[in-house]
């Protein structure tokens, strides 16, 4: 008679502890093939349960294949893989660490007050947070993205060009979507590794260009086979070098001519100094060559996974084929939350701050 401690089931229903230590018995092969299992009358009396109770065990047992019945005879053990059995009693969890060390947020990220932020979006919008965000992202955010982009930086755009996402590298994908990876794309060497592994990734062919003092190499950039020229022109990783105008120029020139496009990933850019900001290619193109991608990673926190992307008005139609029909990536609450911290100006009164304690440190090394 199977003998089980009904005592020791802890919060589990009774039926599932009963299906739970037959089922270990027979990996573990104390039950074996052939094996006639008590009647279930028989096991409730011996276990002091319901009938029902060790009814549903046994269901639960049959349906995953462990037992089976025979007509006008009872419940045998079915044959399990001899492999599994010796598996069974050494398979654990292996618990992640939940504690790991990471990037951390700009210094002096004002944590309480986005909190703050964040509670009061919930007071305030409550069930509108529950619903499904547009494929672009919510207005609110994309709007108060164009706001601030005209405010701060000088860079117009309407907010219908503006599409939201969650981080650089989803965005990467979604322009590789956009243009095709049928393109070559020409990307700086050295650039962040992450830009060459998506467009990799997703079956498009990179061309690395040597970058020089002031960007990618001039007799280079003339004899590529790139499409797509993917370019930091503003503190490029890890070379650290800003393109110079007259680079930035050459850069829209070789779009404009070639019928080309240029993804000029903006990464850093807020973080400008001193006086007013770099223009960015973006605002210098007339050709409509130029899509804009930016995050709040490096402005804010890594944990905020959000990035930006502008869209010259030409590529917007093509978007909606090519993208349209998916999902915006970052949850509502968290659009509503930045949309508010920009909104109230604390985002760009961080920014100054940030910028502030960089210009002294470079002053005093």
């Amino acid at each position: 008679m199977l003998t089980y401690n009904m005592d020791r089931r802890g919060d589990e229903s009774r039926y599932y502890y009963i299906y739970k230590m037959i089922r270990k018995d027979i990996q573990e092969g104390r039950l074996l093939k052939g094996e006639k299992l008590p009647s279930k009358r028989a096991l409730a009396e011996h276990l002091g349960v319901s009938l029902i109770t060790v009814e549903n065990a046994y269901q639960m047992l049959k349906g995953e294949g462990y037992i089976e019945t025979r007509e006008r005879s009872g419940y045998y053990v079915c044959e399990i893989n001899a492999l599994l059995r010796e598996q069974a009693g050494e398979r654990r969890l292996v618990m992640l660490p939940e504690r790991q060390k990471s990037q951390k947020a700009q210094p002096g990220f004002p944590y309480s007050l986005y909190f703050k932020t964040v509670r009061r979006v919930i007071t305030d919008y409550g069930e509108e947070l529950m619903r499904p965000s547009p494929g672009e992202g919510c207005a609110i955010l994309r709007n108060s993205i164009a706001s601030y982009l005209l405010r701060y930086r000088g860079v117009f755009a309407q907010p219908g060009q503006i599409i939201i996402g969650s981080g650089a590298e989803h965005l990467y994908g979604t322009v590789v979507r956009l243009l095709g990876r049928d393109c070559c794309y020409g990307i700086e060497d050295p650039s962040y590794p992450q830009i060459r592994k998506v467009y990799e990734g997703t079956g498009a062919v990179c061309e690395p260009l040597s970058m020089g003092e002031d960007g990618i190499k001039s007799e280079l950039l003339k004899k590529t086979r790139a499409d797509v020229l993917h370019v930091t022109p503003f503190h490029s990783y890890p070379s650290g070098v800003t393109a110079t105008i007259g680079k930035r120029y050459e850069y829209l020139k070789w779009a404009r001519q070639n019928r080309h496009y240029i993804v000029e990933d903006d990464f850093d850019s807020e973080f400008f100094m001193p006086g007013k900001p770099v223009e960015t290619l973006f605002m210098q193109d007339d050709s409509g060559s130029v899509i804009y991608i930016n995050t709040f990673s490096r402005s804010l926190s890594p944990s905020i996974r959000m990035g930006y992307m502008i869209l010259p008005e030409r590529l917007l139609p093509r978007y909606q084929k090519t993208s349209g029909g998916f999902s915006c990536t970052v949850p509502v609450l968290e659009q509503y939350a930045l949309a508010e911290f920009i909104n109230s100006g604390f985002f760009e009164r961080h920014l100054s701050r940030v910028r502030r304690n960089l210009q002294i440190k470079q002053k005093g090394s």
